[in-house]
């Protein structure tokens, strides 16, 4: 669903960010070495060196552009939805749903690698904060939007987690929907 596969008049660079981009997400970080990255990209080792100096330099690209197609998908489907906070479960059932979903790059990314890599850990705190954002601009205006937005990133992350581990999609927005109903309560909304 958010893979873009190389073009076939795709740049070495493009092919190598294409192949790790699949690898990544699909296999994880760490069981995926740069000889496969390499071999599935069509490129020589001397070719993968020029574009990328190292797999930490890859790492970084890769979430990169999973960031860019990411919020562009999340942006799109709430848009798709309604536009409104209630858009949420709905979008996120077609993540869920799709035949390539292997829960969010940037926990699964954070937790491989994070503690050791730094560009991994600013990776995944501008992505949360971008998602947090969206989901700030289909909630209703008012006192305390913010804090509502920040309370429905972490249900958002929760369910994704739950949807991935327990493979029970319906029960993880189930349980995110229960969550977005009360925090948009009148109760909900008045902190």
């Amino acid at each position: 669903m958010l893979d873009v596969p190389a073009s076939s008049d795709a740049t070495p660079r493009e092919r190598i960010l294409a192949a790790a981009y699949g690898l990544f997400y699909r296999d994880g970080i760490r069981a995926t070495g740069i000889d496969r990255v390499i071999a599935e990209a069509g490129v020589t080792k001397v070719t993968f060196y020029r574009q990328f100096p190292s797999k930490d330099d890859l790492i970084v690209a890769f979430l990169g552009r999973r960031h860019r197609l990411w919020m562009g998908w999340f942006s799109d489907a709430l848009a798709r939805h309604g536009g409104t906070a209630l858009a949420i479960v709905p979008a996120l059932r077609e993540w869920f749903c799709s035949a390539d979903y292997r829960g969010c790059a940037f926990i699964n990314s954070v937790g491989e690698v994070g503690p050791v890599h730094a560009g991994v850990v600013d990776a995944a705190r501008a992505h949360k904060q971008d998602m947090t954002d969206a989901i700030a601009r289909v909630l209703p205006p008012g006192r305390g939007r913010a804090a509502r937005a920040s309370a429905l990133a972490l249900a958002v992350d929760g369910a994704i987690v739950q949807a991935q581990v327990l493979g029970d999609t319906e029960a993880a927005l189930a349980a995110l929907s229960l969550l977005l109903k009360s925090v948009l309560s009148p109760a909900g909304t008045a902190g």
